[in-house]
């Protein structure tokens, strides 16, 4: 893939690049990075992805695609399927910093996306076609991930959307290929691919909502630990906490 790859087509939204994402978010409180302030595309053949597995107000996993300097981004409820019969809504939101692609924490609560987040899978992804820019605005992106757990041909394809949508819609596909299964790889793999943590290690580590979080790991991995407690991690008492807390002094 050629290394200029990514400025294929001009950006049309190149003059402010992030800013529906730096607009959400209050940086002085939340961890999540703010990017850099002029995003330019990284040198290199590869592009990443990374999906994040979120228990915000409800579970979903972020799936992003490098594109320009930036992480290309849809929230998919349900998750990734190898079944290629089951077609995922993902609802486009707004692009991500690369920054992000390492974020693993807490949002706090009452912020934009308010939960614990986990770095469920990342790797690079290729295209089909080599103007991206014109597979998205035909809304029929076809392209092969190479990451942990996600592996093969995929294609996200728009749909009409329902009505009240403030976002596009589309459907996050698997092709038919060798990886192609029926197994729930959300289901056998909920285990972050960086430090091999749940949803609740993640929030107990770091000071999150523990029972919220526990709500988005497998009901049949959390009754195994309550027989078992031993199968939960040790806590990272090393960890620095994500979670923001007030400066301001407690009332006497």
């Amino acid at each position: 893939m050629s290394r200029t790859l990514g400025n294929s087509v001009k950006d049309k939204s190149s003059g402010k690049p992030l800013a529906e994402y730096r607009k959400k978010r209050r940086f002085d409180v939340t961890p999540e990075p703010a990017g850099a302030k002029t995003p330019k595309p990284r040198r290199g053949p590869s592009l990443a992805f990374v999906v994040q597995k979120h228990r915000a107000t409800a579970l979903h996993y972020d799936f992003r695609l490098e594109w320009k300097g930036v992480m290309l981004s849809w929230a998919v409820p349900k998750g990734p399927s190898y079944d290629p019969a089951v077609k995922r809504l993902a609802m486009q939101v707004e692009d991500h910093p690369i920054e992000y692609n390492k974020f693993e924490g807490i949002i706090p609560e009452g912020e934009y996306g308010g939960g614990t987040v986990m770095i469920w899978d990342h790797g690079t992804w290729t295209p089909e076609e080599p103007d991206v820019d014109a597979s998205l605005r035909k809304g029929d992106l076809k392209f092969t991930l190479e990451g942990k757990k996600l592996h093969g041909g995929w294609v996200l394809v728009r749909t009409r959307g329902r009505p009240g949508d403030s976002k596009p819609a589309w459907l996050l596909i698997k092709h038919r290929d060798a990886w192609a299964s029926r197994e729930d790889v959300a289901e056998l793999a909920p285990r972050s691919v960086v430090t091999n943590r749940l949803l609740l290690e993640i929030a107990r580590d770091e000071g999150g909502d523990v029972q919220k979080a526990a709500d988005g790991d497998p009901p049949g991995l959390l009754r195994e630990i309550l027989e078992d407690p031993r199968l939960l991690a040790p806590a990272k008492t090393s960890c620095k906490k994500s979670v923001w807390h007030s400066k301001k002094k407690a009332f006497s």
